[in-house]
């Protein structure tokens, strides 16, 4: 029997929750497509204290959230274990994303029974691509420390960011995580955000040509899955007989940051757009028009968001229609895994 490796949408579902924490926006490296911008997400990172009364604001005892821990480096924060532990006693899933330098002796100090998923990033099959982008040395370290983590009985998982300076040595993925033992791969889309929004010449370009996207990424997904990986990449293009969806009116997504901004668009962080806050461990809905005015529009582009703040990652026919709507960033397929 021939095995199924077709792709398929991950609908939203209603009422899910994911809370996407930065505990801090430090970071030991400094990739040249990081999407953190101090000025808009604070320097701070935040107290031990402070998180635990954040979590409260988000946990739902009734249903279970899935809470992600981010930086910067989130290993980097010095009560990242007690986190973990304190989110799972308030009925999260917990899933920690790191650059693999797994700071503060990250695997000793906290089990595999404590962690839903520790998740790698590396932007490159070898050192030669990766390292370019992340730091001189990352590709070594992230494999070592993710070979412990395997071992160790770690779920483990890892994200590819693709751009147009990586594109064409993703096909190369799959052997790597087979040989890691990884289970789950993300691939996602660059976005045009921090430093990788302050492109100034041609040569610096991220962005990649949506045939270039289609050709690549699928038939990528689809040899991980072979490989006995569960693999997730962003939808990214809609295909002419389906209708747009903005999770921001049907999921509950959350991008929290320091300085107490929570956006639930991530297209929107380079931007004060945000429509809640925290304010004295408070949820607060600003008043005004920030991100959440915009999710309900109907526009042939599809993204409302993706026209507004990336208007230069849209093509247009001669006639002036959109060759392609861009899908909700939060929309993804997936490929099940072939054992």
């Amino acid at each position: 029997m021939t095995a199924d490796l077709t792709a398929r949408t991950v609908d939203f579902k209603a009422g899910e929750r994911n809370v996407f924490l930065h505990l801090l926006t430090a970071c030991n490296l400094s990739c040249q497509h990081c999407y953190i911008n101090p000025p808009q997400h604070g320097t701070e990172t935040l107290p031990l204290a402070t998180v635990l009364q954040w979590l409260e604001l988000f946990a739902r005892p009734e249903q279970q959230g899935n809470l992600i821990l981010l930086g910067g480096e989130p290993t980097l924060h010095p009560d990242v274990g007690q986190i973990i532990r304190t989110a799972k006693s308030m009925g999260y899933s917990v899933t920690v994303d790191s650059n693999g330098y797994l700071f503060h002796d990250f695997l000793e100090r906290v089990s595999p029974a404590e962690l839903d998923y520790l998740s790698f990033s590396l932007d490159g099959p070898d050192a030669t691509v990766n390292d370019p982008l992340r730091g001189e040395g990352v590709f070594a370290v992230c494999t070592e420390n993710l070979r412990q983590a395997v071992q160790l009985g770690f779920r483990t998982s890892l994200i590819y960011t693709v751009s147009a300076r990586n594109i064409d040595q993703l096909h190369r993925m799959p052997a790597l995580l087979n040989d890691l033992g990884v289970q789950r791969f993300f691939i996602q889309v660059i976005g045009l955000r921090g430093k990788s929004a302050r492109t100034v010449s041609v040569e610096e370009q991220w962005q990649v040509e949506p045939a270039h996207w289609l050709q690549v990424v699928p038939q990528v997904a689809q040899e991980a899955a072979r490989a006995g990986i569960h693999v997730t990449y962003p939808k990214v293009f809609l295909e002419p007989d389906e209708s747009f969806a903005c999770a921001g009116q049907v999921a509950e997504n959350y991008f929290i940051f320091p300085n107490g901004r929570v956006y639930q668009c991530p297209l929107c962080e380079d931007y004060p757009l945000h429509h809640l806050c925290i304010e004295e461990n408070q949820l607060v809905k600003r008043n005004g028009l920030f991100e959440d005015r915009f999710f309900a529009l109907d526009i042939a582009e599809g993204c409302v968001m993706n026209k507004l703040l990336q208007p230069d990652t849209l093509e247009y026919t001669a006639e002036g229609k959109p060759k392609h709507r861009i899908s909700c960033c939060m929309l993804k397929q997936e490929i099940l895994p072939q054992i």
